[in-house]
């Protein structure tokens, strides 16, 4: 991949909030899912419930897909990203602790989320594979 595609991809998944993410479940449907995420680059991050269906599938079989979409106010403003990659749950303490600085300084919220619930979370990185830009400004 060239810089140039590479910062653009950057520059879009560091501007997002929200992705929808597709996980296989164990009757091979996908189960797509809109959840907020960080990024290091070009991987990313996000929490779930330890015990929901999206960690169980996620821990079966890491293949993902997802999107990312910019705000706009007309079709011909739509950028953002589909991406197929391989999600993993994290446990290396160290990449928990720099994920979740992320998450803190983007989402603020965290942090009363985690004093006040109970639920287990998992941290779940999303390693691409495959990335394709949208930017309907360009054409369809």
């Amino acid at each position: 991949m060239d810089s140039h595609l590479r910062d653009e991809i950057v520059d879009i998944l560091d501007r997002a909030v929200d992705m929808t993410i597709a996980t296989l479940r164990e009757d091979g449907y996908p189960q797509a899912t809109t959840v907020s995420f960080v990024n290091d680059g070009l991987t990313l991050y996000f929490g779930c419930g330890a015990h929901s269906q999206k960690a169980g599938n996620i821990r079966r079989d890491g293949r993902v897909s997802l999107t990312v979409n910019l705000p706009y106010a007309n079709w011909n403003e739509i950028r953002g990203l589909c991406l197929g990659g391989v999600a993993a749950l994290v446990t290396d303490p160290a990449e928990i602790d720099r994920a979740m600085a992320r998450m803190m300084a983007k989402f603020p919220q965290v942090r009363d989320f985690a004093l006040t619930s109970d639920a287990q979370m998992a941290l779940v990185r999303v390693t691409p594979q495959v990335v394709s830009v949208l930017d309907y400004a360009r054409g369809f």
